[in-house]
């Protein structure tokens, strides 16, 4: 009786979680070619409201960087009917948050408000899109922003420059191989035209995608975004033609020195599929199988058996067009980055010889549905997560379907993946050193 009552609370539990992981959306585009997608959840009286531009880091104009991370700021400067500085005012005083981030490939502003302040949410996105105010003083306070940004988070932070270092070393041609903060002297190059410019090539509605979640009525927000975003005028079509990288067929040997770090670094680069690529999935369970928790197969031999290493890790740095691998580690003691590099070469060879084994194989499935099932927990992760998928992926179902090619991957995959892309002749192989060991 025991036994029957646990098979059924387990049941029930694994019901209930397939039953609150799904998640519906109405999508649909406006005749100016917007993009919006909408997410009913009433259970909480809170409301996202999110725009994600098709542009980041890798977007230039006339040659220069770093223009999509500069407006993420400045497109907060305020607008016809928002007054300089009171932007941030509005959203707080109505019981809201905002924020905004860019990566290569997008960028993403969205505000988190009470449900019943959609229409205000609604109304400052349409804003930021159809009247910023973009003049030269908002421009020189900016500039002044992004620098301190650069120097805390970059320059002066301890390995903070690593993952620019190893893209400026895999990428050749490319527009990834920049940092996507851009070059300040780009910046400081630039003229207000062209900052003009650049917002009205890649801030239209045909070039974004509206994301509504939470606490809404369908039938109304739809005519809500309507009256908001209906009137903006479509731009023109944006046009990419992005060079093709050449694959590495040598080792690529490089050394950083950062003067805010004492214990060196090793970091083997590969160049990978972009995100949408099967193989890029597969890519994300050799990193689990080689870094994810205590048992895994680097931080157990490195870390806590042969105590070579203070920190190991793998990752998979997804992007559109191509992707980035990473394995890395910070030696323990009189250790080499040598030894270092021959310990984790070994591990990459083993995946890359022999199939996991099957329970191995069972933990890194269980991993990744424990993963999805938690993936979108909140709704304004999930308003993120819709964007993405529409926007980078071109598959909105990916929201509720994606556990479904971490299912279909097999161990063949797993050790077919790690020798196509892992191989020493594929990489860059960067040595990140304390300033003091510069000769």
């Amino acid at each position: 009786m025991i036994n029957k009552l646990r098979i059924t609370a387990c049941a029930l539990l694994l019901s209930t979680a397939g039953i609150a992981q799904e998640v519906e959306f109405t999508e649909y585009t406006l005749d100016n070619g917007l993009d919006v997608i909408l997410h009913q959840d009433n259970s909480a009286p809170v409301v996202t409201t999110g725009v994600m531009y098709d542009v980041g880091g890798k977007d230039r104009i006339n040659n220069k960087s770093g223009f999509a991370h500069f407006f993420e700021h400045l497109l907060f400067e305020g607008t016809e009917n928002i007054a300089k500085g009171e932007w941030f005012k509005i959203v707080t005083s109505n019981g809201g948050k905002n924020n905004a981030n860019t990566s290569n490939d997008r960028t993403y502003y969205y505000e988190i408000f009470p449900s019943n302040q959609l229409e205000l949410g609604l109304w400052m996105e349409s804003e930021r899109m159809m009247h910023p105010v973009i003049e030269q003083s908002g421009v020189d306070t900016q500039n002044e922003v992004i620098k301190e940004e650069r120097r805390m988070r970059y320059d002066n932070r301890p390995y903070g420059n690593w993952i620019n270092e190893m893209a400026s070393n895999l990428f050749k041609k490319h527009p990834y191989k920049d940092p996507n903060v851009g070059y300040m002297e780009d910046l400081d190059a630039s003229t207000l035209e062209e900052f003009k410019e650049f917002f009205d090539i890649y801030y239209k509605p045909n070039n974004a995608t509206l994301v509504v979640a939470g606490d809404i009525d369908i039938t109304k927000t739809k005519k809500m975004i309507q009256d908001y975003f209906g009137p903006i005028p479509a731009g023109k079509e944006v046009t990419r033609n992005f060079p093709d990288e050449d694959p590495i067929t040598e080792t690529i040997e490089a050394k950083f020195y950062d003067p805010n770090i004492q214990i060196p670094a090793i970091i083997l680069g590969y160049k990978t599929p972009g995100m949408i690529e099967r193989d890029a999935y597969v890519l994300n369970m050799i990193s689990s199988v080689l870094s994810t928790g205590k048992s895994s197969r680097l931080y157990k031999k490195l870390v806590d058996d042969q105590k070579q290493a203070l920190e190991v890790g793998a990752l998979n740095i997804p992007q559109k067009d191509y992707g980035m691998y990473v394995v890395l580690a910070l030696p323990l003691g009189e250790t080499s980055l040598d030894t270092l590099v021959h310990e984790m070469d070994e591990e990459i060879v083993k995946l890359q010889e022999e199939l996991i084994s099957q329970r191995e194989y069972e933990k890194l499935q269980n991993q990744f549905e424990n993963q999805f099932v938690n993936s979108n927990s909140s709704v304004s992760g999930i308003a993120s997560s819709l964007a993405t998928y529409q926007m980078l992926y071109e598959d909105t179902d990916l929201i509720n379907e994606e556990i479904e090619i971490y299912r279909s991957i097999t161990r063949e995959d797993i050790k077919r993946v790690a020798n196509e892309y892992l191989n020493p002749n594929q990489r860059v192989v960067l040595e990140y050193l304390p300033k003091k060991d510069v000769e």
